[in-house]
């Protein structure tokens, strides 16, 4: 099984960000996490912390974002074989950006779910705006229980959403579920390419909803154990500027100046935004690295029939 190195699969001229053309394996990560969580446990339950109110935040303000922005929608959209005779699963739509663009640009059917009913609004409200009603569904969903059938969807997609559920195996094996067999499975998620200080995962962990991200080994095995073969990996470095500017490119001026303008105003209307904002004021000093230690990757898999029949067996015995 390959895991292709970026550098030989993204053309230059379009990315967005720079290729991690070497990273180290930091399969031990797991278990530096679960000891900072261990030494902080006493202080974590006499002093609860703060619900985070990020995916609120995103709901409201109308914009959801994801490493690599639209460029690396488009390499993942490709990397599973979309075309218009597809029929997709957007995971995790948020305000329905990548459902729109995929219905609009390739063509294909499109069905998303989120587990907000204000992301849902959001993202019918775009398909109105782009006039792809008539190719994208929007349903609430969780990813971890799929209301499809087995077998439904030429692909399944997601962007920065598998960091979020504690239970990861079972959001990617909902995946393989649903998915036909020779179908793909792909995700775009937020990826440790060093190891990175405890204090600044547990930082990232509160201030964006409770994301744990994993290593590249992390993210691949996840889909191995899924029964997906041929995984392919695709791993990047970025930079501050680099990620703004992605996001500038994904967004027309008007969404994105409108999308701002609703932030500011959630700072002052907001309870809920302004504590948010409070909880992750005071940063630790690591955070000014951040882009030393994580980049994002794309992990696409397909689904063997032999896997498929098998686990449809399964499932009847």
């Amino acid at each position: 099984m390959r895991v292709q190195r970026a550098d030989e699969l993204r053309r230059s001229e379009e990315s967005a960000s720079e290729p991690l053309e070497n990273f180290i394996s930091i399969k031990s990560y797991p278990f530096i996490v679960k000891e900072m969580k261990n030494k902080k446990q006493l202080s974590r339950e006499a002093k609860a912390e703060p619900e985070s109110y990020y995916f609120e935040l995103q709901a409201s303000w109308g914009l959801t974002k994801h490493m690599g922005g639209l460029d690396a929608t488009r390499e993942l959209i490709e990397a599973c074989h979309i075309d218009k005779d597809s029929y997709v699963l957007d995971v995790g739509c948020g305000v329905g950006i990548t459902a729109c663009y995929m219905a609009k640009e390739y063509g294909c059917k499109v069905v998303a779910v989120d587990l907000s009913k204000m992301m849902v609004e959001r993202s019918n409200e775009r398909a109105k705006r782009k006039n792809v009603e008539d190719k994208v569904e929007f349903k609430i969903g969780d990813a971890q229980d799929l209301p499809f059938k087995d077998g439904v969807f030429d692909a399944v997609i997601c962007e920065s959403v598998v960091a979020f559920p504690k239970d990861k195996q079972k959001v990617i094996s909902e995946y393989a579920r649903v998915t036909k067999p020779g179908g793909y499975v792909g995700m775009n998620e937020v990826t440790w390419v060093e190891i990175p200080p405890p204090e600044l995962v547990e930082y990232m962990s509160r201030a964006l909803g409770q994301a744990e991200f994993l290593n590249p080994d992390g993210w691949t095995d996840l889909l191995k154990d899924a029964g997906l073969t041929g995984i392919v990996a695709r791993v990047y470095k970025t930079s501050a500027l680099r990620q703004w500017a992605s996001e500038v490119r994904q967004m027309n001026p008007r969404d994105y100046l409108g999308a701002w303008s609703k932030l500011f105003s959630l700072c002052f209307k907001s309870p809920a935004v302004r504590k948010w904002i409070k909880e992750i004021s005071v940063p630790p000093r690591s955070v000014f690295r951040i882009f030393k230690y994580f980049g994002y990757g794309l992990y696409v898999g397909k689904l063997c029939l032999l896997f498929f029949n098998a686990t449809m067996a399964q499932q009847n015995s």
